[in-house]
């Protein structure tokens, strides 16, 4: 479910937005009727007030979790700086909403917004002014709150679509099941426990205790607590250290893959593959192997090797001695790879005999090496071609074992899903049907879980034990 944080607050903005207009249609947008109006509308008023809660919950959720990945750094700078910005507009889109319904609770957070903003010295009259009594509060000033209810949410999906635009296939929606588990949860939430208005409006009366709601609202006691001009350096203070993040205690960045021009025939695999859009399509520096070949973008790629795990030149059968893929990873180029395999296999002395293939960002496989078992590690499970697990079980090995992160949390987003769609064979390149199943075995496992790969390792050797 964390890996589906992002989709899921996606589906939170649809919701509101759904129910928001639903909202609008029904809402008196003058300044007399708009509190009588809002009351009457019930439930898709509550659904549209928790969801918008929920969103606030699952974009820090989400925002928390993709710092503590390290996806704030390298090549992952421009999704973090872009996401930044949507936290404001998320809440003023929020605070503008709670004034739509003019009661109390609207009165105290548009005027407390207003004296923040004064406090910048923006306008020669101050802002606060058109909430110290009834008659300032006027139909145009409605109109506005309309206008920014709509326009800063509009804002905000296009910055969304922004923030998304250096990923391959973002995921924008939930699973169906977690979609239908929270979409159910707001609904009974909504019903069981109705939002109300509280008494409307009043700037003649001001009440001694007010209900707020403190995922949007909490600025405001925060200003009152100390001063607008605190509350602005903690603003600027919070938006500078978020941009500032990415460049804070920044790891060394993972080399980018290379083209092999000479070994590159265009096919298109690793521009289908690769989970960034860093590799594009370009014309063939020469036109007698192919009309087009893959250039990488450096900007944009996390050196992965998913790429090469794509490419069809990345077979351990080609005939020569030293040969190169069509891209590849420098410092761990496929046919080094081989070479390491091919010793790692003539070193076992006991058998049935294993290949442990590994992923830099999961559990250690060295821990598994022994006699009897080989462990080789890639900087992704993506970057393994299929026909390395032939080349395996041909040249000795007994069986092979597949690891890699845990069950749908590839750090590399698709590395997972794309090997295990090899390996059934619904995408190239694929794993050929001659290679026996039962000695194969896919087994994803948490960083520190070496004992759930242990015990995959003795369920693989009871599949291709001579007895078994």
């Amino acid at each position: 479910m964390l890996r589906q944080l992002g989709a899921l607050a996606f589906l939170l903005f649809w919701i509101v937005t759904v129910t928001g207009i639903y909202l609008y249609v029904f809402l008196d947008t003058s300044a007399a009727g708009a509190w009588r109006s809002v009351n009457d509308i019930g439930v898709m008023r509550s659904l549209h007030r928790y969801a918008s809660d929920a969103l606030v919950v699952v974009t820090f959720a989400h925002l928390l979790r993709e710092y503590l990945a390290g996806h704030a750094r390298g090549f992952r700078w421009f999704s973090w700086l872009s996401g930044v910005p949507l936290i404001v507009l998320l809440y003023a889109s929020g605070i503008g909403g709670y004034w739509l319904a003019w009661d109390q609770l609207a009165l105290f957070s548009a005027t407390a917004t207003a004296e923040w903003l004064d406090w910048l010295g923006i306008s020669s009259e101050p802002f606060a002014r058109n909430f110290l009594s009834s008659d300032r509060v006027i139909d145009r000033l409605f109109t506005l709150f309309i206008f920014l209810h709509i326009g800063i949410p509009l804002a905000l999906l296009a910055g969304m679509w922004v923030h998304v635009q250096r990923v391959s296939r973002p995921e924008s929606f939930p699973s169906r099941d977690l979609a239908a588990g929270a979409t159910i949860a707001l609904l009974v939430l909504a019903v069981a426990w109705p939002v109300h208005s509280l008494p409307q409006a009043n700037p003649a009366r001001v009440p001694a205790t007010l209900a707020l709601d403190w995922f949007y609202l909490f600025p405001h006691p925060l200003m009152y607590a100390t001063s607008p001009g605190a509350l602005w350096a903690i603003f600027a203070g919070a938006m500078a250290l978020l941009l500032a993040l990415p460049w804070l205690g920044r790891g060394e960045r993972l080399p980018v893959a290379v083209v092999s021009p000479q070994d590159c025939n265009g096919c298109g695999r690793c521009f289908a593959d690769c989970p960034y859009s860093a590799i594009v399509l370009v014309s063939h520096t020469s036109k007698r192997i192919a009309p087009r070949m893959a250039e990488v973008q450096p900007a944009l790629c996390a050196g992965c090797g998913i790429c090469a795990g794509a490419c069809p030149s990345s077979t351990p059968f080609r005939s020569s001695a030293t040969f190169a893929s069509g891209i590849d990873m420098p410092g761990r180029k496929i046919a080094a790879l081989r070479a390491e395999l091919e010793r790692a296999i003539g070193a076992l002395s006991a058998g049935p005999r294993v290949v442990v293939f590994g992923c830099d960002r999961s559990a250690d496989v060295a821990a598994l090496r022994s006699a009897d078992t080989a462990a080789l590690s890639l900087i992704c499970a993506g970057m393994l071609p299929p026909s390395f697990i032939e080349y395996a079980l041909r040249n000795g090995a007994d069986g092979v074992l597949v690891t890699g992160c845990a069950e749908g949390a590839c750090d590399y987003r698709f590395g997972q899903r794309w090997l295990e769609e090899r390996l059934a064979g619904t995408r190239e390149p694929h794993l050929r049907a001659n290679v026996p199943p039962h000695r194969v075995r896919v087994a994803w496992a948490r960083k520190r879980s070496i004992g759930e790969l242990r015990d995959a390792l003795a369920a693989l050797r009871s599949e291709i034990a001579p007895n078994g």
